[in-house]
C-alpha cells in the first residue's frame, strides 16, 4: 500500500507540473514505472486483445467450413481463446518490465502436475475430440464395439453412451472407443439381414429358394433394392445350408428380422420344404 502525506501534496500550477507529480508518484508506487511506459503497455494490452478477438473470430469461421459439430467448434474456440489471453497476459506483463520466465516455469510445472492428475480424463478427451472430428458414428446409430453394443444416445468429451436392447445404457471411455474396433450397422441408412435356414437333401435348391423369398416377400417393409438373396452356402452332414439375406431400413430392422425368421417355417411348410435338424441314420445290413 502506498501512503502520501497531505502535507506533501504540491497543488500543481502549470500543467508541466501536474505531469512531473504524476511521474513521482508513480516512481514511488511503481520503481521504474513511467507514464510512456503505462500508456505503451495499456496500447499493447488493447492490440492483443483486438488480437485475440479477431484470431477467435477467424478460428470460428474456419471451424464452421468443416464437418464438426457445433458442440466440437464450441470447445475448440474456447480453448483457443483462453490460450491467447494467457499470451496476452504474459507479453503485457513482459511490457511492464516484469519478469515472467519464473512465472512461465510455475505454470509449466503446475501444468504438468494437473495433467499427470487427470492423466486418464485428458486422454479421454483427447479420444472425444478424435471421435468429433472423425465421426465413426452419429446420434441414434446402433454400433457395436469390444466393449458391447447399442444405440448411440449421447457423445460428450469423455464418455459415449450406449442404450442396449435389455434397456441398459453403457458409458464407454473415448480412449478406448478410439483406439478399438466400431462397427456402425446404420451408417448407410439401411442393414442387412443374414438368416441361416437348413433344408433337407432330398428338396431341390429351386424349390428351397422359392419358399424363402415367398417369406422375405410378406414383409412390406423388406427394401427391393438391393433384392433379397438365397444362397446356398453350406452341404452339412444331415442338411444343406442356405443364407436368407434382405435389407431394411434401421427402424424396422429388428421387427423384418424377426417376422421373416417365423414366416420361413411357415413358407417351407406351404411350399413342403423340409426343415431338417441333426440326425443320424442307421442301416441294419444282414
Amino acid at each position: 500500500m502506498i501512503v502520501f502525506d497531505t502535507a506533501d501534496i504540491v497543488v500543481p500550477q502549470e500543467p508541466g507540473e501536474a505531469v512531473s507529480i504524476f511521474h513521482e508518484i508513480l516512481r514511488a508506487g511503481w520503481g521504474s514505472m513511467t507514464v510512456e511506459k503505462a500508456v505503451s503497455s495499456l496500447i499493447l494490452l488493447a492490440v492483443c486483445l483486438a488480437a485475440v478477438k479477431g484470431t477467435t473470430a477467424l478460428v470460428r469461421r474456419l471451424l464452421g467450413r468443416t464437418s464438426m459439430d457445433q458442440r466440437g467448434q464450441r470447445l475448440a474456440v474456447r480453448g483457443v481463446r483462453t490460450l491467447l489471453y494467457v499470451v496476452a497476459a504474459l507479453v503485457v506483463l513482459g511490457s511492464l518490465g516484469i519478469d515472467v520466465t519464473s512465472l512461465i516455469a510455475l505454470v509449466s510445472v503446475f501444468s504438468l502436475a494437473v495433467s499427470l492428475a487427470v492423466q486418464d480424463t485428458l486422454s479421454n478427451v483427447a479420444g472425444g475430440m478424435v471421435l468429433l472430428f472423425s465421426k465413426p458414428f452419429s446420434l441414434g446409430d446402433y454400433v457395436a464395439t469390444d466393449d458391447g453394443e447399442g444405440e448411440v444416445s449421447e457423445i460428450t468429451m469423455t464418455h459415449t453412451k450406449l442404450d442396449t436392447f435389455a434397456g441398459q445404457r453403457v458409458m464407454l471411455p473415448n480412449s478406448k472407443l478410439v483406439a478399438g474396433k466400431i462397427v456402425n450397422y446404420t451408417v448407410r441408412g439401411m442393414r442387412r439381414a443374414d438368416l441361416t435356414v437348413c433344408a433337407s437333401y432330398g428338396d431341390s435348391p429351386e424349390k428351397v429358394r422359392a419358399a424363402c423369398l415367398k417369406a422375405v416377400a410378406r414383409r412390406e417393409d423388406v427394401l427391393p433394392d438391393p433384392a433379397p438373396q438365397v444362397v446356398l452356402t453350406a452341404y452339412g452332414e444331415s442338411a444343406i445350408e442356405y443364407h436368407v439375406r434382405f435389407w431394411a431400413k434401421p427402424e424396422h430392422f429388428w421387427d423384418a428380422n424377426n417376422a421373416v425368421l417365423e414366416d420361413l417355417r411357415r413358407a417351407f411348410a406351404e411350399e413342403g420344404v423340409t426343415m431338417t435338424y441333426n440326425h443320424l441314420n442307421v442301416h441294419l445290413v444282414n
